[in-house]
């Protein structure tokens, strides 16, 4: 019997494990194929015929503000009230603005610098535009956000040659489109992607190779908690290599099963499904007239029959759209556009033509027309509203408001009517701001859905009874503070002033020259009209005049 501590050897000359938990993760050599192409037992077929290309765009917050606005030299985000710099341009980074430094810091260090706000939306928009692009390389792209775009390349390269390229091709579109990205093709989607994050341009099309490939990219290009890296770091883990090298089971009962089946799946031992993205389908149709035509009762009829062929086209995708665009083409001038667009998403004819009508009116056309075109906005899937059976005023208030916005748009243009937004900022001069009145219509976060059909006392007593902010914020502000008399040391509005209440000290804005230190207080006066006041905390310590309530 052989001592513990050495385990009999096999009749190949190889000596088994001690315990199967010790054994190699992956990073056993595979074994040696009889013939070209053969795959090893435990790899998947399907998923070693696929070619991934990985595009990420490691400065998308940046580029994406920039192609508004070319200014734009830094991002900064709002880190639990923090504001810091996310990422700045080559320029501003060789100034000595780097990411993670307080934008005070920033703009006393370069006062000329172009600050702007990280934009989500903008972003993920920016990214939908490039996946509906990079649908002219391949059928299979795959969204992952914020800053990853997933391409299956293996059923592309007869038609754009080999891998390089195609990468070319891509590399070359997405920098005419200002953005620089980080390109890494691999046969599993994860490899791509942790060699896109880690920087490594590689092409790996065997997949024999991708072990060596992956092994010493770092932690970080995982995107695991950080508190695991930071325990994996402390075993002395630093990179890919190293996790394969764990036993199996101590790693999957430590650190969880899911993160093994993400080291699976980027070695290929395991498939990796992915959802795949398709732009929105839009709607596009011409009709040409027998002859030029100018009258508008006959112009309006064509476009009625475009409108009612697009309510088809998307009743049928079970789909909707905001804009849609008409062009009214002539014979010898450049056509005529007329670009329509609703507060929310619909695809009824008779609104479409309501609209139609009213902006017709006020269209010129310098010249008859021999050709009408009907183009969609980007559509947005079908938004089913479940009513209440036995209170429906609320949806009719909501159809009615919709319905004035949009005439209004129609009448008197898009850029007269607005909406108001809050924003984050204690300031009451800077806490609002006009927005497009053409989206979703928010409800009031400060009253039930249905405030309308409460009785208005009971909900004022309500109000302060809980002692609401909605009574410390007037609705009707001043567009500029009024200054108050004080003949006896106390504040005067149409006779003397009481304080029900305060005061509130708002002593914000020093950092941009614009800083205020004032206490707000809440007052009455004699006639009971409810105002909202404030006192300079400096010397003077005058009162001024901000607001009524209504």
């Amino acid at each position: 019997m052989p001592p513990p501590d050495k385990l009999p050897a096999r009749r190949d000359g190889q000596t088994p494990p001690a315990n199967p938990e010790q054994q190699s993760l992956f990073l056993a050599p595979l074994p040696e194929l009889s013939t070209p192409g053969e795959l090893p037992v435990y790899a998947n077929r399907a998923c070693v015929r696929q070619l991934w290309l990985c595009i990420h765009l490691p400065s998308l917050p940046l580029e994406a503000l920039k192609a508004r606005n070319e200014a734009i030299e830094a991002v900064f985000e709002n880190q639990q009230g923090n504001r810091r710099v996310l990422l700045t341009s080559p320029r501003v980074g060789q100034l000595g603005v780097t990411p993670g430094m307080s934008i005070n810091a920033a703009v006393a260090l370069m006062p000329t610098l172009t600050l702007e706000e990280r934009n989500a939306e903008k972003e993920s928009r920016a990214l939908e535009r490039l996946a509906a692009w990079a649908e002219r390389f391949t059928s299979v792209v795959s969204l992952e956000p914020p800053d990853l775009l997933l391409l299956e390349i293996r059923g592309s390269l007869q038609l754009f040659g080999d891998i390089r390229d195609l990468r070319q091709q891509v590399e070359s579109g997405l920098l005419d489109q200002g953005f620089k990205p980080s390109i890494a093709i691999a046969p599993t989607a994860l490899a791509s992607t942790w060699l896109a994050r880690a920087g490594k341009n590689a092409s790996i099309d065997d997949m024999r190779n991708l072990t060596g490939a992956l092994s010493p990219l770092p932690l970080r290009c995982l995107e695991w908690p950080q508190p695991v890296r930071e325990s994996l770091n402390g075993m002395g883990i630093y990179c890919i290599g190293d996790c394969l090298r764990l036993p199996r089971g101590g790693f999957a009962k430590r650190f969880g099963a899911a993160r093994l089946l993400q080291l699976d799946r980027a070695l290929g031992r395991l498939p990796d499904p992915r959802k795949g993205y398709r732009a929105p389908e839009r709607f596009c149709e011409e009709c040409e007239l027998c002859e030029e035509q100018d009258h508008s009762e006959r112009l309006l009829t064509v476009c009625r029959q475009l409108l009612s062929n697009l309510e088809r086209f998307l009743t049928t995708r079970q789909i909707e759209v905001r804009h849609v665009q008409f062009s009214f083409f002539h014979l010898r001038q450049p056509a005529t556009h007329l670009a329509l667009g609703c507060v929310q998403a619909g695809r009824r004819t008779e609104q479409w033509c309501e609209l139609l009508a009213i902006r017709f009116d006020r269209l010129t056309l310098p010249e008859p027309v021999i050709a009408i075109r009907l183009r969609s906005g980007a559509a947005q899937s079908m938004q089913a509203d479940a009513g209440n059976l036995f209170q429906g005023k609320g949806r009719q208030h909501s159809t009615s408001i919709t319905h004035l916005m949009e005439r209004l748009s129609a009448r008197i243009g898009d850029e007269a009517v607005h909406g108001i937004t809050t924003v984050a900022e204690h300031r009451p001069q800077y806490a609002w701001c006009t927005a497009e009145a053409k989206g979703r219509l928010p409800p009031c976060a400060a009253m039930p859905n249905n405030w309308y059909a409460q009785a208005s006392p009971l909900l004022l007593t309500d109000m302060r009874r809980t002692s609401s902010l909605l009574l410390r914020r007037p609705l009707w502000m001043l567009p500029q503070p009024l200054p108050l008399a004080t003949p006896r040391g106390h504040p005067e509005y149409h006779g003397p002033l009481k304080l029900l209440d305060g005061p509130e000290r708002l002593e914000t804005g020093w950092w941009d020259g614009n800083g205020i230190a004032r206490d707000y207080y809440v007052a009455i006066n004699s006639k009971g009209v409810h105002l909202w006041i404030y006192q300079t905390r400096n010397r003077e310590a005058t009162w001024h005049l901000h607001g009524i309530f209504g």
